[in-house]
């Protein structure tokens, strides 16, 4: 039987990531995922009492507007509940924005970055342009130029896989340009909350500019990746079109109770923080004395490396110990002499340093 498919779906390339489920042995648990880039302790202690105190949710339509969780974000954000959306992971946001704003649109992307920007946009037929950088702090102004051209530019801060945090005041030139030429500004802040020791988030500028867009995971901060649950802050109208643009009950029950439960715990948050600016630190300056490694400076929770091995060869011979990296060959503007590594415990930490001399 013959099936008629829109051409961007069946030319669509299904974007590779990390995590346990990245290899062919399924997931196990004497495995150490360096591979996603997830807090490093994990969920807040908090989560397994409340997920006892919502057993009764599994057999209950979820609140398909998430109202609750979007009444809790208002106070988290300072954002009106009319201007959030929530979304089945970053994710479906992402591709629900695409499939929204960028119809047959020109859509510019600073790479490398994370590749569901590019999936997501071609899937609606939109012509997807590049600009090479390794450091977007230091292309702003080739960034403005190429502004006027395009309908929508993505920008992910602090950048994955690079680790670069951009900084406000750049962003806000970026911003501003883009608002003079009635161009929207789609900004991926899911790693922000994990920058120790700044805040470069635009979220207080979303009263000023209506092109602004900003992406929010609880994935990566509050290690609630596999419960599937972020967020999108904009305009008004903008949300308006998304929440009518989403399927019906997209956020499971639990997901809104648990959400909410994480976000309340400012403590565990701040910890987190603590510990990836302690291991930051001790992880880069280890792995760059092992001959063959480069680490790229980093504001996040992960680090980029530059190897002279191939980045394949480095993960199977690490997966026999165990330990699973990100191979960056499949980034658009890296290749097979890149991997990223998620910041963990220092006790896991130890064990990657271990693992990587032995290479």
């Amino acid at each position: 039987m013959k099936f008629n498919v829109e051409r961007d779906i069946t030319n669509r390339k299904i974007v590779a990531h990390g995590g346990i489920y990245s290899t062919d042995l399924g997931y196990d648990p004497k495995i150490i995922d360096f591979s996603s880039n997830v807090n490093p302790l994990g969920y807040s202690p908090s989560i397994k009492n409340s997920l006892k105190e919502h057993f009764s949710l599994i057999s209950v339509y979820p609140d398909s507007n998430s109202n609750e969780l979007r009444k809790y974000l208002q106070k988290y954000t300072s954002i009106p509940s009319d201007q959030i959306v929530v979304g089945n992971g970053a994710t479906e946001i992402i591709y629900n924005f695409c499939r929204a704003f960028l119809k047959r649109r020109k859509v510019l992307i600073p790479i490398p970055t994370f590749g569901e920007y590019e999936s997501a946009a071609r899937l609606q037929g939109a012509s997807v342009h590049f600009l090479k950088t390794m450091n977007l702090n230091n292309s702003i102004s080739k960034l403005q130029k190429e502004i006027s051209k395009k309908d929508c530019v993505f920008i992910c801060n602090p950048n994955n896989p690079t680790g670069v945090l951009t900084k406000r005041k750049d962003l806000l030139r970026i911003l501003e340009s883009a608002y003079d030429k009635s161009v929207i500004v789609f900004l991926d802040e899911c790693f922000i909350e994990l920058v120790p020791n700044s805040n470069e988030s635009l979220v207080s500028y979303l009263k000023e500019f209506d092109n602004l867009f900003i992406l929010r995971s609880l994935t990566k901060s509050f290690g609630l990746a596999g419960l599937r649950i972020g967020y999108g802050l904009g305009s008004k109208r903008m949300i308006e079109v998304l929440h009518k643009l989403k399927i019906p009950w997209n956020v499971n029950g639990i997901a809104q109770k648990l959400a909410i439960k994480a976000l309340s715990d400012v403590l565990h948050l701040k910890k987190t923080r603590k510990i990836i600016a302690r291991e930051e630190k001790f992880l880069r300056y280890s792995i760059s004395k092992i001959d063959g490694l480069t680490c790229y400076p980093s504001n996040a929770n992960f680090i980029l490396i530059k190897t002279e091995m191939n980045s394949k060869q480095i993960q199977k011979k690490l997966l026999k110990r165990n330990i699973l990296v990100r191979d960056c060959s499949t980034f658009r503007g890296l290749n097979n002499n890149f991997i990223r590594v998620a910041i963990r415990t220092h006790k896991e930490n130890l064990k990657l340093i271990e693992g990587m001399k032995r290479l």
